[in-house]
């Protein structure tokens, strides 16, 4: 009896291990569960947002593993990301913090922002105005935003919005030129996003890059604290969940 109390709890343990190595595989390879806690990406993300990025989409560099570990050196089985991705990546000035944001400008090309008109190797990219977006300023009062869909020069379109009157630092930039290696980033809040156009985050190196968003899993508006369980089903945005990412 001993015996066999013994071997059931050392087939558990293995089994948890094998499944602790599973998870971790999965995570490191395949793809990884990321939450939004800012507003820098609405409309296309909203804080309480869950999704998964792929780590296929574009190789493996030392920040596809846990902690970051140094085990990979530069980034192997490389895919170079499109104008126009979606991207978690780690911030440049730490190399830990998880920043996602549009992928907008690729090694070589010239980005300006003008009157808060993006402008591409020195065309303006077609933007068109569609209805306002409601949404919350920063401090929780609402707001109309002006909402448009804007074409990069890939044909790739997407949804970005600019918040209030006033002329934001963002929206006024002199030329920058992406280095070879690096990607210009930017949120499609565009006038409440820390992003490539600002010092703190700067040009994103290719090692830096995660991997690409694909899938929303789940999104609460967070209506409700944890332990608040008989608030949960009214707090779920039951229609964002299973959403591609675009």
């Amino acid at each position: 009896m001993a015996n066999r109390k013994s071997g059931g709890f050392g087939e558990m343990l293995r089994t948890i291990g094998v499944a602790v190595v599973i998870a971790l595989g999965i995570r490191t390879f395949a793809y990884e569960p990321f939450n939004i806690p800012s507003g820098s990406m609405i409309p296309t993300l909203l804080i309480g947002d869950y999704l998964f990025v792929s780590k296929l989409s574009y190789g493996y560099s030392r920040h596809s593993l846990p902690f970051s570990l140094p085990l990979i050196p530069g980034r192997v089985l490389f895919t170079e990301p499109e104008r126009g991705d979606v991207a978690v990546f780690k911030l440049p000035s730490d190399n830990s913090t998880d920043y996602i944001k549009r992928i907008i400008g690729l090694p070589g090309d010239t980005i300006q922002v003008i009157a808060g008109v993006l402008n591409i190797n020195g065309v303006a990219v077609k933007r068109r105005e569609i209805a306002p977006y409601q949404t919350t300023g920063r401090f929780g009062r609402d707001m109309t935003a002006k909402q448009y869909i804007e074409t990069l020069p890939n044909g790739r379109e997407h949804v970005i919005i600019e918040v209030g009157d006033t002329t934001p630092p963002g929206d006024d930039t002199p030329v920058f030129t992406v280095p070879e290696g690096h990607y210009f980033a930017m949120g499609d809040n565009r006038d409440n996003s820390q992003d490539s156009r600002f010092a703190q985050v700067g040009y994103i190196p290719r090692e830096n890059l995660v991997g690409r968003a694909e899938l929303l899993f789940f999104s609460t508006d967070g209506g409700a604290q944890w332990w608040e369980f008989w608030k949960w089903p009214f707090a779920i945005r039951y229609g964002r969940i299973l959403d591609s990412i675009e």
